[in-house]
């Protein structure tokens, strides 16, 4: 299942009372990865941006390990010595500014060295960000904050693909808050000046004292949105279960100058609307390729606005200039698709695929569309071939798995989300339709303890299976 978003997790507000996250042990990693041999030319923003960010967090009392135009083996060591710092109740922060490229559903953060010439290359040779979080967790890290400006045109992605995908959701562990400088999957240009906009607005934000960082982070998202007129739009993913202020203690530091207007809470950060700009879709927006699903709104009735997402409009730009631009489909299909356009999603699935018939992932995705839609025999044919052209691919066992459960073939279901999980053990909507899969098939206790497992990865994935029709 390609197309979905499911990484917004539900915010957790905390109604307990707990230890303050003030009085725990603060560390925070800065990466800023500028020049790359592959590049025309080195970045202009990471080293200045992480420099800055490392000041500010000094400032608030972290103890930061700043890393400029770090090698694979120095993006290690680096690793490993924030994991060396991690026990019960610290806070941990990354930032890192440079490359980054999605792969099998991952984000991977790219070292200066890496030498990257097939999508195999990227696992090789970047760092996964849901790795890094989860030895972060799994040392007993109590909050766990990541802030990533990686969502650049890269010259790596060209020599596999033919366009860069932007960066994928994360499956993080409780605790965690994410933010991606851009939309899931979609890619921006850097500004031409010295430091990110995305940055600039994080720093304002960050200076305000008392701000819950969930509200540090969403303001930050209203001010991106805003400067750039709504063409950069950060996306945030949060499962914080305790308060964390970057700045704790009234009036320990000035104000901010820029005074956003307060923004709700609680509720899922993602899904707050940007003021002044047309409303966001419900959860980030996914150009290309995909990695996972979104829930859905009802086919019948897309967003009345979906003609004018600035997306749907460039991209129309692009095939009205060339109506055979195979990835100008795809890429249009999945915004149709993240919208709940279902027929518009498939009718460009079905150019793009007229245009390159060996397109698995148009193969896939047109299958989980129509999965979602009831057309199910056409769904089981575009998972076969989609099998059929590359064995194994993890995304196609996920949809055809989908396809099984709501065709009622709960043994081959399992079947392919077996597969699926033997690949990516980590694949949440895989255990979760495992789960029920087994529990339609008898084994009661077994499917509990899938569904179980899977809830505790995402919240979200009872509500996003019940948006495909399945309960």
């Amino acid at each position: 299942m390609r197309i979905r978003l499911t990484l917004l997790a539900t915010l957790i507000l905390s109604i307990a009372s707990i230890v303050p996250s003030a009085a725990a042990d603060r560390f925070a990693l800065i990466i800023g990865n500028a020049k790359y041999p592959d590049a025309d030319a080195p970045l202009k923003e990471p080293i200045n941006d992480a420099r800055d960010i490392a000041n500010e967090l000094k400032r608030d009392g972290f103890t930061v390990d700043i890393g400029e135009n770090l090698t694979g083996e120095g993006m290690r060591r680096a690793f490993d010595r924030l994991y060396g710092h991690i026990k019960p109740g610290t806070v941990a922060v990354i930032f890192f500014s440079g490359f980054g490229i999605q792969s099998n559903r991952q984000s991977y953060m790219i070292p200066v060295d890496a030498q990257i010439w097939t999508e195999p290359d990227v696992r090789r040779d970047g760092f996964s960000l849901e790795t890094a979080l989860g030895e972060i967790n799994n040392r007993g890290a109590g909050v766990k904050i990541a802030l990533i400006d990686a969502s650049r045109r890269n010259p790596f992605e060209r020599r596999f693909r033919s366009f860069s995908a932007g960066l994928a959701p994360v499956i993080a562990p409780n605790g965690t808050l994410v933010m991606y400088s851009a939309a899931l999957s979609s890619v921006i240009s850097d500004n031409g000046s010295d430091h990110s906009l995305f940055v600039q607005e994080l720093l304002k934000e960050i200076r305000v004292p008392d701000l819950m960082a969930e509200e540090t982070l969403n303001r930050t998202r209203v001010g991106v949105t805003r400067a750039s007129r709504s063409e950069q739009v950060p996306w945030i993913s949060s499962s914080m279960a305790e308060d964390f202020s970057f700045i704790p203690g009234s009036g320990a530091r000035p104000a901010s100058s820029s005074n956003p207007p307060p923004v709700p809470s609680p509720g899922p950060i993602a899904a707050l609307p940007a003021p002044a700009a047309p409303e966001p879709p419900p959860k980030a927006e996914v150009l290309n390729p995909p990695a996972d699903k979104p829930p859905q709104p009802n086919e019948a009735s897309p967003a009345p606005s979906i003609g004018d997402d600035p997306t749907i409009k460039s991209l129309t730009e692009k095939l009205v200039d060339n109506p055979d631009d195979a990835g100008a489909h795809y890429r249009r299909g999945q915004v149709y698709a993240s919208k709940g356009a279902y027929s518009l999603a498939i009718k460009d699935f079905d150019d793009s695929l007229r245009l390159n018939p060996k397109d698995v992932e148009a193969y896939n995705n047109r299958c989980w569309a129509r999965t979602v839609i009831g057309d199910l025999q056409a769904a089981l044919r575009d998972c076969n071939e989609a099998l059929r052209l590359r064995p194994n691919f993890v995304d196609a066992l996920d949809s055809r798995g989908l396809v099984n459960l709501k065709s009622g073939m709960a043994k081959n279901a399992i079947a392919d989300f077996d597969a699926a999980l033997k690949i990516n053990p980590r694949l949440t909507s895989s255990l979760y339709g495992r789960g029920l899969a087994k529990k339609s098939n008898g084994s009661i206790s077994e499917g509990e303890l899938d569904i179980s497992n899977a809830k505790a990865m995402d919240p979200n994935i009872v509500k996003e299976f019940a948006s495909y029709g399945v309960h």
